[in-house]
């Protein structure tokens, strides 16, 4: 049975699998009779007090804010290692993810403001379809195993990282009605530390911590999303060896968090935030303008967004395919990043929390519905072409 296990962990597809458990868990405990027990796991206070410094947020957002910025910060390991080292370290490497992730903000958000112009209310959701999450567009294309040239797997975390960072912004811009700028400054000063560490050749990873944990607090008191400080904390990391041990210290945090995200944090992330109930859905939640404009944003501007402004980044010269990836893969991912789950529910429940109308599973249908066309859609597209 132990080794039965140890073979199943070693597979490529395992994380996958067992994060689209997690949410097909999640989804019938949403629609069975033990729904209510599974909102109020969700709704459980945890709280938090250091002295004056008190955190108190329900179970769902310490998964959301907490987990994710740990497993963002991961990524944002993988993605400095890579433009340093790896496929993206030139300018027109970086590129043709940078112009795809433009596309796939840009496209969906016209075509949600086409359906959805004459709303005013409507239209405070037009950055729901503008973003991709990149856990499960990886679960999904971790499928395919071993065929997935590296270089594709790097072209979607690259393009899933702009494309986060491009929400975050707009959350930061538009979505944020109360900023903390004391909590701002308290931010920036430990990002000043972070590089002061990393100018001065610090590999000890404590100093980092710290200064990472004070950070997380700052942005997550600040009114902007906490998982962004994941990403920046990444970007101190050293890559270099140490000379004393000889080991690079962001090489060592890649191997040693990859199994905890891969088999814990995402499926939690998964189980938390996929019960979406099916009860009252009928003709006219499927019909909803909103529905639509984000069904629309996501699956049919998603793919046309993102492989069009990553052609074009090409035939002006800004980019080139990367090794052993073609166009017909590039078209697969576009499909992938039609997949929304986590920054466009999160951008949802901030577009229509205050609009006084119930949109919200107007806005949970359309994204559910996208998501899982664009998953199986891209799934069976590069199994296609990888043959």
């Amino acid at each position: 049975m132990i080794s039965a296990i140890k073979d199943f962990l070693k597979l490529e597809s395992a994380s996958g699998l067992l994060l689209i458990a997690a949410a097909l868990l999640a989804v019938g405990l949403a629609n069975s009779p033990l729904s209510h027990y599974y909102d109020l796991l969700l709704d459980t206070p945890v709280e938090v007090r250091v002295g004056a410094l008190h955190i108190a947020k329900p179970l769902l957002l310490w998964v959301n804010d907490g987990l994710m910025a740990v497993f963002f910060f991961i990524v944002g390991l993988e993605l400095k290692r890579e433009m340093l080292v790896g496929e993206l370290s030139s300018a027109r490497a970086i590129a043709l993810p940078a112009f795809g992730a433009l596309g796939g903000m840009l496209v969906p958000a016209g075509l949600y403001v086409l359906v959805n112009g004459s709303d005013p209310v409507a239209m405070q959701g037009w950055a729901v379809p503008t973003a991709t999450d990149i856990a499960f567009a990886l679960a999904v294309l971790t499928l395919l195993g071993d065929r997935v040239p590296l270089a594709l797997k790097t072209f979607l975390v690259s393009l899933a990282i702009f494309d986060d960072l491009g929400a975050i912004i707009i959350i930061a811009l538009f979505y944020t009605s109360n900023i903390s700028t004391i909590s701002l400054i308290v931010a920036a000063v430990c990002i000043a530390a972070l590089a002061m560490l990393n100018r001065n050749q610090v590999y000890r990873l404590t100093p980092y911590f710290l200064f990472a944990l004070i950070m997380w607090v700052a942005v997550l008191k600040s009114g902007v999303h906490a998982t962004l400080a994941g990403v920046i904390v990444a970007m101190f990391i050293p890559l270099e060896a140490d000379p004393e041990s000889g080991r690079s210290p962001l090489k060592d945090l890649e191997h040693d968090l990859h199994g905890l995200v891969a088999f814990a944090i995402l499926p939690i992330f998964a189980f938390a935030n996929s019960g979406l109930s099916m009860n009252n859905m009928g003709l006219e939640q499927l019909m909803h303008p909103v529905t639509i404009g984000i069904a629309l944003g996501l699956f049919v501007g998603k793919q046309l967004g993102v492989f069009t402004f990553a052609w074009l980044a090409v035939k002006m010269g800004l980019a080139s395919l990367p090794s052993n990836v073609n166009w017909s893969l590039i078209y697969g991912v576009s499909l992938l990043c039609g997949i929304g789950f986590t920054m466009s529910l999160f951008i949802g429940s901030l577009a229509f929390e205050s609009s006084g109308e119930n949109l919200f599973f107007d806005e949970r249908l359309g994204i559910i519905v996208a998501s899982t066309f664009s998953a199986i859609c891209g799934y069976l597209w590069l199994r296609k072409a990888l043959n």
